[in-house]
């Protein structure tokens, strides 16, 4: 199963994946943990192209493209052969944030994002994909309260950016029902942890 992770800046989707992750290893699934840019040598250096808050002048269409780029690498080298291997896949971002980001907030349009991601994934949909939804200015805020995350370009766009963001991920859930679960990120770490589990399971089980 490939279970991606979505949503806003700031909605804590990392910590309630981890917690959700150590819960389903322990009734006996083997998972793969991975990110997005990022996950393979090739692709991290990618990222570090994409997020580098020096490269403020990068044009939305060579920023879609490179993500597209690195999604490409990180499903050849480590998304397909886990699936393959019959492992559960979750990944923390996929298509769906190029959509929001790229296709949304820097107005490249929702379908043109999905034509290029589509050639690059081979048609390749998540099963599940968890909306972690929360308002831009809670999201920011939790940002800005947390001295230990990693502040990267993204993080410096101004709200209405942050605000289209959010827009878009919720038009995809309507979009994509079959496969969206929003959880409501703005609870604590626990309900958040527990609303993932019960999601994850309630997928697994059918």
């Amino acid at each position: 199963m490939f279970i991606t992770i979505e949503g806003p800046e700031g909605s804590g989707k990392s910590t309630a994946v981890n917690t959700a992750v150590k819960h389903l290893e322990t009734l006996g699934y083997k998972i793969v943990r991975t990110r997005e840019p990022g996950g393979t040598p090739i692709s991290e250096k990618i990222r570090e192209v994409i997020l580098d808050k020096g490269n403020t002048m990068m044009d939305p269409r060579t920023e879609a493209l490179l993500y597209a780029a690195s999604r490409r690498q990180h499903l050849v080298e480590k998304v397909w052969p886990a699936l393959e291997r019959g492992e559960i896949v979750v990944c923390d971002r996929y298509l769906d944030s190029s959509l929001a980001y790229q296709g949304g907030a820097r107005h490249l349009g929702i379908d043109e994002v999905l034509n290029i991601n589509l050639f690059a994934t081979e048609h390749t949909y998540p099963d599940l994909t968890l909306l972690f939804d929360i308002e831009p200015e809670l999201g920011l805020a939790r940002i800005a309260a947390n001295s230990n995350r990693e502040v990267n370009r993204l993080d410096l766009e101004k709200l209405e950016f942050h605000k289209t963001v959010r827009d878009t991920f919720l038009l995809l859930a309507k979009r994509y029902p079959e496969r969206y679960v929003i959880i409501d990120a703005s609870k604590s770490v626990e309900d958040v942890a527990n609303a993932t589990i019960e999601a994850i399971l309630n997928r697994l089980c059918k």
